[in-house]
């Protein structure tokens, strides 16, 4: 290793740490993330990658060694009953593998247990009871330290505000959950801030973070939010309990809600399995889920393969493929459906979503692409949801193109026709050319993929 090497692995290695810094202040403080998951857990391994190669460069507040997060200004801090860390996850089946191989070569001879659950695409919370009563909530916050939102989830309806008449409820209960918004409260509610012309959400992840992390409780009490539990935190009294699984159960006993899909299972296989059952229901679930968790399921080996700075050993999350990314739109064209009416469409910079190479996405009508304001070389989120047609849903970075119409488009006007179909001034009621037939750009020739 030469000093010349160790000096640009430094720089590499400050750049990936200032721009993951910038990202995770906008996903958990602000509530609105500037790029989408995939390109963050882009980021995020190439730092870790450099770390592994350079052990000597490895700082104490390296985003890989604390969970992101920081508490907000008006919420008072609370520190958690136990650390909320985050889990290690991929993409790529193989490192399941090796986290399942890593298991066994620890326990040695006989197939490991593990407990399968969907991995709800939320924001983690803390909930705490003592003697059976709801008397603390908080965010994840840095993992060891949350935002107080007691108020505000005492609001939601499917989290009891006293622990069932279970005789073997424990004294002192911290449970981890995980609060969502189901997809048609998400629509309903996105539909109602265009209507008041306020900004709305990305995604339902977002809309729900964003509704949690309220001053006013009022506001959040009206959006349908939802909490499932998964996890025991901490314990005072109570049954003893030897899995995960058994955990579960007794959440049910005690009237918190648990996912109906978890599983169990004993190979990588069977894990992979589940991923994929998951992944072919996914688009008909009444909620939005990024992947699936596998943990160990026996509490005493959790115990003994304990925990890193950032997330456990005992537990992997497998994500399936992006369906949502940010890229940049490189064109905007026109394009004449058979009644007549026309609709704007993006040229992107070819991304993967769903499995899918994605060089186009729809922009709906002109009054939408007016009311977003998109342009030529603007940085946009877009979203593929199963068979549905490509969405750009936001703009995160202003490029310096024009503003898109008919007339202006790589500056030729296009010809108006005369046939009706549409009213919005200066838009031409058919073109000459649709997308099908525009040339592909040399970066449309390339394919990105996620990871």
């Amino acid at each position: 290793m030469t000093d010349r090497s160790l000096a640009a692995a430094r720089t590499r290695i400050e750049a990936l740490r200032t721009r993951i810094r910038r990202h995770d202040y906008l996903y958990y403080v602000r509530d609105r993330p500037a790029v989408s998951d995939a390109s963050y857990d882009r980021l995020f391994a190439q730092l870790v990658a450099l770390e592994r190669a350079y052990p000597q460069l490895i700082t104490p507040d390296s985003p890989t060694q604390r969970v992101a997060g920081a508490v907000r200004e008006g919420f008072a801090e609370v520190r958690h009953l136990a650390p909320m860390l985050s889990l290690e996850s991929s993409a790529n089946p193989d490192d399941l593998r090796r986290f399942d191989a890593r298991i066994r070569t620890r326990f040695g001879p006989g197939p490991p247990a593990y407990l399968l659950e969907p991995k709800f695409d939320g924001l983690s919370i803390e909930v705490v009871y003592e003697r059976g009563r709801l008397t603390r909530a908080a965010t994840r916050g840095d993992g060891v330290r949350g935002e107080d939102v007691t108020a505000n989830v005492r609001t939601i309806r499917s989290v009891p505000l006293a622990l069932g008449a279970a005789r073997d409820a424990p004294r002192r209960l911290a449970v981890r959950g995980e609060a969502f918004m189901r997809t048609t409260d998400f629509r309903a509610l996105n539909a109602r801030l265009a209507r008041e012309r306020a900004p709305v959400f990305a995604n339902p992840r977002n809309a729900a973070a964003g509704s949690l992390r309220q001053l006013d409780p009022r506001v959040t009490a009206g959006r349908r939010l939802d909490v499932v539990f998964y996890d025991i935190l901490h314990m005072d009294g109570g049954p003893r309990l030897r899995c995960a699984s058994d955990a579960l159960d007794a959440l049910g006993r005690w009237g918190l809600g648990v996912s109906p899909r978890h599983r169990l299972a004993t190979s990588a296989d069977a894990a992979l399995a589940y991923h994929r059952a998951l992944a072919a229901v996914r688009d008909r679930l009444a909620y939005e889920i990024d992947g699936i968790v596998v943990k160990v399921d026996d509490l005493g080996r959790r115990a003994r393969l304990r925990t890193t700075a950032r997330h456990p050993r005992w537990a992997f999350a497998l994500k399936f493929a992006a369906r949502e990314d940010v890229t940049t739109i490189e064109d905007i064209v026109w394009q004449v459906g058979r009644t007549g009416l026309v609709t704007p469409v993006a040229v992107l910079a070819p991304i993967d979503l769903g499995g899918a190479t994605v060089g186009r996405a729809t922009l709906h009508n002109p009054q939408e692409l007016a009311r977003k304001d998109l342009r030529i070389g603007d940085r946009v989120r877009v979203v593929r949801a199963g068979d549905v047609i490509p969405e750009v849903v936001a703009r995160v970075g202003r490029g310096r193109g024009p503003r898109a119409s008919p007339r202006t488009r790589r500056g030729r006007a296009a010809r108006p026709s005369r046939r009706a179909g549409t009213r919005s001034p200066g838009i031409p009621r058919r073109t000459r050319e649709s997308c099908a037939a525009r040339p592909r750009s040399r970066s449309d020739r390339r394919s990105r993929r996620a990871r």
